[in-house]
């Protein structure tokens, strides 16, 4: 989770040159300037032809990222200022010219910290402190720039030393976090064996090079002869696909598929955006954690019709073009939406700005307001059916959804038109009806709607039928390399000769995201098993999901992911190094506590997997999946009794538990323990599973061994007849 991007993050990185208005090397009379290796020669090389860009860059938020801390870039009061805030002690003050925090932690611990760098500028600033093995830690205590105060993030908290969250440990790493998109050609160089950093730049802030990429042969051009016909192009930004390669990779919640970036390259051959699943956005794909502009603007109409960053924003200083409605009505005719028989709202007011109904946001890091870059018309009825955020309830407090609901029917009609976000809904949904199921197979191969919600609504959804195999693979032949990696994804638990021939078809793919989807589902799969000459390229594939996943393995998740990679590849003991480091950057990491104690259990290293379990529940007590796990472990072990007990205890804190209902009917039943027992728990799994097959096959074997042989049979004959 990017929890400590600074407010700098606003919706486009600067790019565009003026007076370079292509991204290929040309000449208008044919001649190509012959460059050598391009490198970065920093943005000092860039003003003499470039002023203009230059002074709307100079002062801007990309300029001002990261600074050095000193008199001139610290916006904190450090003039002996003490303050406590949710339980922590804070001393700010300066020593010899520098800027210093003394903290006292609620453990009572107390540290000195020296300021080594100020992060941002407003609505907050941010400060970095070195904390060895190339490590710089972001501190929670946050200047307000506007409110002019020392303030929390997650207010209210009482964040623990040892949590994942607390300012010292990995969320607030820098390296890990930040660093990428404050500082220009940021090399992270992360070393995952030593778990330390020799992180680079080329220079401390977004400059130019940034998104234009190394400039030395630019450099070199404009040098010898710029008006002797000869031209040396570099990223201009020019169009929707190149502005998006040139923004996306800053703003966007995603995943980093290679350590070798470069400006403007493919999106999708660099990074991997996050799908609008409820774990990061509202049901209907309203923002709600986190979630960094790209992935909102590509569910939009505007990302549809081609509109791009610049189009709202100046390239250079970032700030918008208007700050009233003339931003929307450059291409919206006023007269039909800037007036009040469109809105409804008196004229001239915040009630009446296109931003208030269709841009809607929320504060992150405390106090930053961003803005959700879906553009979507409020829907009031979604709310009242699914509780998702609506424009007019956020504004008209105390209202209720059915209100809102009521006042769009009364203004509009009751027909709203047809919009991904139902989908949407319904795919997230505990249960689908089987008229819903089939609108869903069709949506997502539906071109009309946002590549990024039929992504999503193939993730949401299992396959088990032939219909929704057939859409399955009909989404494997889409153009885009998001719906394609999403639909790899579904074959994993698939038979084995169906994945590794479906992987082999997309080995070769030209986006490494495809290819790196395709690898996934073969993890398990020895090289050898293939056919000599699809070898290379199986080899080729595998190493860029290694490298992708070692490239993140500064992340807690990436340890986690790295982890469950070795298990597939049935080296046990390589996955429990990832796990162990993965739960010392996060001990509230919780689906690593299920994996290493199996693994520890496969490594017969059965007491470190009990206390692994024991530690899960010492977390998450009311939880009781960690006792069924660990009552697989005590059968292992052949403790049977201790294994009895914590499947009770399973069903008791979760009474939906079908798996510990069919361990313990099975338990029962073997050796003839107690065959009404049996009978009683599985009958128990039944009502919740009435179709599970699994069940009523052991239900017909407890029937036989009660005698009732008669009604054993007939579930055989039911079981017959539907496979």
């Amino acid at each position: 989770m990017n929890t400590v991007k600074s407010a700098l993050v606003l919706i486009v990185l600067s790019f565009c040159l003026s007076a370079c208005v292509k991204d290929k090397y040309e000449s208008s009379k044919g001649e190509v300037f012959h460059a050598g290796a391009n490198t970065y020669v920093g943005s000092n090389n860039c003003i003499d032809c470039h002023k203009t860009e230059t002074e709307l860059w100079t002062g801007s938020h990309h300029d001002l990222a990261m600074q050095i801390a000193n008199d001139s870039t610290v916006l904190g009061d450090f003039n002996n200022i003490k303050t406590e805030i949710d339980g922590v002690k804070y001393f700010f003050y300066k020593k010899q010219g520098d800027f210093f925090v003394h903290v006292e932690e609620i453990d009572n611990t107390e540290t000195e910290y020296k300021i080594s760098y100020a992060f941002g500028v407003t609505p907050l600033q941010q400060y970095l402190v070195d904390f060895g093995d190339g490590k710089k830690q972001v501190l929670r205590v946050t200047w307000d720039s506007v409110a002019h105060k020392w303030y929390h993030q997650y207010k209210g908290d009482k964040i623990e030393p040892h949590d994942w969250l607390h300012w010292t440990r990995s969320a607030q790493n820098w390296n890990t976090m930040c660093a990428e998109c404050h500082s220009t050609n940021l090399k992270k160089n992360y070393d995952v064996d030593s778990d330390s950093f020799n992180t680079t730049y080329e220079e401390i802030n977004v400059a130019c090079e940034s998104c234009h990429g190394p400039a030395s042969n630019h450099v070199d051009w404009a040098k010898s002869d710029p008006e002797g016909g000869n031209s040396y192009i570099i990223s201009s930004g020019e169009g929707q696909t190149q502005q998006m390669n040139l923004c996306a990779p800053c703003h966007a919640r995603r995943v980093k598929l290679t350590p070798d970036l470069k400006p403007g390259e493919t999106f999708e051959n660099q990074y991997m955006v996050q799908n609008i699943t409820p774990s990061f956005y509202h049901g209907d794909g309203q923002i709600d954690d986190e979630d960094y502009v790209y992935g909102s603007f590509k569910q939009s109409k505007m990302y549809d019709e081609g509109v791009t960053c610049t189009d709202c924003h100046n390239a250079h200083s970032l700030k918008l073009k208007f700050d009233d409605n003339r931003l929307c009505t450059q291409c919206h005719i006023s007269s039909d939406y800037d007036t009040e028989k469109h809105h409804f709202h008196k004229a001239n007011t915040a009630s009446s700005l296109c931003i208030n109904c269709h841009m809607t946001g929320k504060n992150y890091m405390g106090n930053d307001f961003r803005r959700d870059h879906s553009f979507r018309i409020p829907r009031p009825d979604q709310s009242v059916e699914y509780d998702t955020p609506n424009a007019c309830v956020g504004c008209h407090e105390g209202k209720s959804n059915q209100w809102a609901a009521n006042a769009i029917v009364t203004w509009y009609g009751s027909e709203r038109a047809d919009h991904f976000s139902d989908a949407l809904l319904i795919s997230s949904k505990a249960n689908i009806t089987a008229n819903e199921r089939v609108m869903l197979d069709h949506f997502i191969n539906d071109l009309q709607y946002p590549e990024i919600a039929r992504a999503t609504v193939i993730e949401n959804l299992n396959y088990e039928t032939q219909e929704s195999f057939n859409s399955l693979f009909k989404a494997l032949q889409d153009s885009s390399a998001a719906i394609k990696f999403n639909a790899l994804m579904k074959f994993r638990n698939m038979p084995r000769d169906l994945r590794k021939s479906t992987a082999l078809k997309y080995m070769e793919d030209s986006l490494r995201l495809v290819r790196i989807g395709a690898a996934q589902i073969v993890i398990d799969i020895d090289i050898h098993d293939y056919d000599p000459k699809d070898q290379p390229i199986v080899e080729a594939t595998m190493g860029e999901l290694e490298t992708m996943l070692f490239s993140n393995a500064d992340f807690s998740s990436g340890r986690m992911q790295l982890g469950d990679y070795y298990m597939q590849k049935n080296d046990v003991t390589n996955a429990i190094k990832h796990y162990e480091v993965a739960l010392e950057k996060d001990s509230l990491l919780i689906p690593v506590y299920s994996n290493m104690a199996t693994a520890y259990a496969l490594n017969n290293e059965h007491e470190k997997a009990e206390k692994t379990l024991d530690n899960w529940i010492k977390f998450e007590p009311e939880q009781g999946r960690p006792h069924y796990l660990k009552a697989l472990l005590y059968f292992e072990m052949q403790k049977n009794d201790a294994a009895v007990t914590q499947l009770e205890l399973a069903i008791r804190k979760n009474p939906n538990d079908t798996r510990s209902m069919y361990n313990l009917a099975t338990y029962y039943y073997q050796e003839n323990r107690d065959a009404k027992k049996a009978e009683r728990f599985i009958n128990k799994a039944l009502r919740l599973e009435p179709e599970n097959k699994d069940f009523k096959y052991l239900l017909a074997l407890i029937y036989k061994n009660l005698g009732q042989v008669k009604r054993g049979q007939a579930i055989l004959n039911e079981l017959r007849s539907t496979t």
